[in-house]
This record gives structure tokens, C-alpha cells and sequence, in this order.
């Protein structure tokens, strides 16, 4: 009752507590199924049935200067990933191209490292343009970003920028030491202050306990965020957190549940280390009250081919237009 009671108060209009939100990562057994119930009530609520579907490109590779222990491309990582300079504005072209056809409505351009430089904006300031005449909605990813760098960005068309948090202030140090907790909310202010659409999330199953992963959506709510991605870690081979057992299914889910009833209104978009985690049960993610999707591949691990998990929206009985 007390969870039903939690429902009804969200959708009213009001907002969960601390206290109150750790009933509901208490949901187990056939609770954990009414939990997601609930959430997706939630879900269709706020957001409806439409599911906002999003591409990536790795626009440039390797050469980071950065420590992040969960990354591939990090300056500790000894995993065998390809490296490569900017792409050309050809090869962005026709990849958004191709994103459009599987029916992406957003496009992220992303570069590894800590910055891009100055040179390096004017090109993807023509790579947003791009994107933008495909019929998509451009999105980038590069790192510490200056509010200068961003209004090229801005005057070039870019619609929302993504700047993961990644876990709770008080996980973050076990997992990067190259720059600081509060170097991301000053990046992320910044987007803020230049009205831009801002993206912002984490990953799970790091090590971080439910209190860091209430903290981290607290927070979230307290920033404002448009959209919350949901990465789950996928242990490569050569970086710090290569050995780390995946997290179990259901907590996966139970986790995407409780962000959707401290985030209503936002975008819950399940990204990196979806089809690894969830196995079996990734159909379930919009059930548990998700209602975004990056698809396609990720960065450095491969995803799930576009129209299988469009046949999956469909069949679900949701949108994707």
C-alpha cells in the first residue's frame, strides 16, 4: 500500500523523499514487480508512450589524459581499443545519415579525452550543422567544454549537450582522480547557464552502494537535468574494473524504477552495458519506467541492431516517431 501510496503522490504533482525512497529500493521478490508496475505508471503518466531514441559516433579515439577506471580509453586502461584523430565532417555526414534511416532522433558526436581544442570546435561546429540538416537533433559529448566553445557549438545548431556525473560526490574519487567531482557541476552549470538542453547520468554497478545511487539522482533532480542516461558497467579486460561481476538483472531494473520516481518528468534513457546486464529481460526496461534508448553501437563495446529493438518498441505497444 505504502508504494502505491508513493505512486499516487508523484502523480499528483508531489516529489518523494530520501526517507521515502528507501522503501522502495526494499522492494523485493513479487514487490520488486509491483515496483515496477508503479513505475510505469509513472512513466506513461509524465512521459507517455513515446520513446526518445538516440545514436552515438566516436569521433575521435584514444590519447585521454584521464584516469576513469570503468573506461576503456583511459590514460591507466591497457584494453586494445583502435585510436584515431577527429573524422572527417564525410564520415559524421553519413553516419547521421544513417542514424536518421534507422529512425534516431538525436545524434551525439563524441571525442575521447579531457577537452577539445579550438580547432577542433570550428570542425565540429560543421559537423553539428550536418546533423542538423539530416532531420536529427545534435548532441555532443567533449568532456570540459568552455562556455565560448559552447556558443559555437550553440550558433552551429547543437540542441543538447551530455556531461555524465557518473556516481555519487562521495564514489567519484574511487573511480577517476585526474579531475574532480565538482570540475563536472561547474561544466554542467555552465551548459545550464547557456540554455542549453543539458544530458547527464552515470553508471551502475561500479561498486557504489544504493545510497550513492540515491545521492547521485537526488542530486540529478536538484540540477535539473533534461535527460538521465543510465550506462550499466560492461568489465573490459585492461582497464582498472575488468574483474567486476555484472550487476544482477532485476537490480538493474529496480534501479531505473526508483530514478523514475525520483525523476518523473525527465528523460530515462538506458544506454551503455544494456543487452550485457539485462540479458533476457531487456524488454523490460520500459515496464520498469524507462522511456529513452540510445541504440545501435556505444563507444567501445557493441549494442544491439536498430530495428530489433525498433520491432521492440512496437511490440510493446509504444512509439517511436
Amino acid at each position: 500500500m505504502r508504494l502505491n501510496a508513493l505512486r499516487d503522490k508523484i502523480i499528483e504533482g508531489g516529489r518523494i523523499s530520501r526517507d521515502e525512497a528507501a522503501v522502495l529500493i526494499n522492494a523485493e521478490g513479487t514487490a520488486l514487480f509491483d515496483l515496477f508496475a508503479a513505475a510505469n505508471s509513472i512513466r506513461e503518466y509524465y512521459r507517455g508512450d513515446a520513446v526518445d531514441t538516440c545514436s552515438i559516433l566516436s569521433a575521435r579515439a584514444g590519447g585521454c589524459s584521464e584516469d576513469c577506471a570503468f573506461c576503456a580509453q583511459s590514460s591507466i586502461s591497457a584494453a586494445p581499443i583502435g585510436t584515431y584523430p577527429l573524422k572527417p565532417l564525410s564520415a559524421v555526414k553519413k553516419a547521421a545519415l544513417k542514424a536518421a534511416n534507422n529512425k534516431s532522433k538525436r545524434f551525439c558526436v563524441v571525442t575521447g579525452g579531457r577537452s577539445v581544442s579550438d580547432r577542433d570546435i570550428d570542425k565540429i561546429a560543421a559537423m553539428v550543422a550536418a546533423i542538423k540538416e539530416a532531420g536529427l537533433s545534435p548532441c555532443a559529448t567533449l568532456g570540459f567544454i568552455r562556455a565560448d566553445q559552447l556558443k559555437i557549438l550553440l550558433d552551429a545548431g547543437l540542441d543538447r549537450y551530455h556531461h555524465n556525473i557518473e556516481t555519487s560526490s562521495a564514489f567519484f574519487p574511487r573511480i577517476c582522480t585526474t579531475h574532480s567531482f565538482d570540475d563536472k557541476l561547474r561544466t554542467i552549470e555552465m551548459v545550464k547557464a547557456a540554455g542549453c538542453s543539458l544530458c547527464s547520468g552515470g553508471i551502475f554497478g561500479m561498486g557504489e552502494q544504493w545510497a550513492d545511487r540515491l545521492d547521485m539522482a537526488f542530486l540529478l533532480r536538484d540540477l535539473e537535468v533534461d535527460s538521465v542516461p543510465v550506462n550499466f558497467l560492461t568489465p573490459i579486460e585492461g582497464t582498472k574494473m575488468g574483474g567486476k561481476p555484472p550487476l544482477d538483472p532485476l537490480e538493474a531494473l529496480k534501479i531505473i524504477a526508483v530514478y523514475r520516481f525520483i525523476l518523473p518528468n525527465k528523460e530515462i534513457r538506458i544506454c551503455g552495458g544494456r543487452l550485457q546486464t539485462l540479458g533476457q529481460l531487456n524488454s523490460l526496461i520500459f515496464m520498469a519506467g524507462a522511456d529513452g534508448l540510445l541504440i545501435g553501437n556505444y563507444l567501445t563495446t557493441q549494442g544491439r541492431a536498430e530495428a530489433d529493438d525498433l520491432n521492440l518498441i512496437a511490440a510493446l505497444g509504444l512509439t517511436y516517431d
